[in-house]
């Protein structure tokens, strides 16, 4: 499963038509390139093999005022639309994921339906629970790490963030269920792109060849 992949999707989502200046701004202003692989050169890999996939549509704009050559600017396809809610999808409910795709899911949750979410979430905590039941076959949280010499330590770790992961998402389930949130075709939405002028306050400062366009 591919982070860059659902987040640059999301973004190019989000504007309708977007070139890869502002998806890069987009994803920094999200502090993704903190938690994901997020950064420069990969995220104008992915527009372009996207593209070529038919999961984007690349629109080549006037040249830029530099004199180089035109802007490319991306819009998703229905076949990346397919793509991207599905990656949503698994990653909701998957539990055997980095930190990056879970925290890239739950920013994109929004996009789907709000009873499809919970009942997404519900099955993520199911999974939870049925990995939390596979350590505990082998480790006794009662009886401490030390049963199982310091390796026991990563055993308690395991059920520890296991613990702390359904808890937190059945925090969530209760407060989407409660009516947090603007889901999918319920009216006007949260808006978590900028706009071509508005000043980026995460922004690296670093540059990338095709900036320039």
């Amino acid at each position: 499963m591919s982070t860059i992949r659902l987040l640059v999707l999301a973004a190019v989502r989000q504007h309708g038509r977007a070139h890869g200046y502002q998806v890069r701004n987009d994803l920094e202003y999200w502090g993704a390139h903190e938690w994901s692989n997020a950064k420069p050169g990969s995220i104008y890999h992915a527009l372009k093999q996207m593209a070529k996939q038919g999961l984007l549509y690349a629109h080549e704009i006037a040249p830029s005022t530099a004199g180089g050559p035109p802007r490319t600017e991306y819009e998703i396809t229905e076949a990346g639309t397919e793509q991207y809610l599905g990656l949503v999808r698994e990653a909701l409910t998957s539990y055997d994921q980095k930190m990056d795709m879970k925290s890239a899911a739950i920013g994109c949750m929004v996009d789907l339906p709000r009873a499809e979410a919970v009942a997404l979430l519900k099955e993520r905590t199911r999974r939870i629970e049925e990995w939390r039941a596979a350590v505990t076959e082998h480790y006794i949280p009662e009886e401490g790490p030390e049963q199982l010499g310091h390796i026991g330590e990563i055993m308690n770790l395991w059920v520890h963030t296991a613990d702390a992961e359904a808890e937190w998402t059945q925090g969530l389930i209760s407060r989407i269920e409660g009516g947090a949130y603007t889901f999918a075709e319920e009216g006007e939405r949260f808006v978590g792109v900028l706009a071509e002028d508005q000043d980026n306050p995460y922004a690296t400062g670093e540059r990338h060849p095709e900036d320039a366009r």
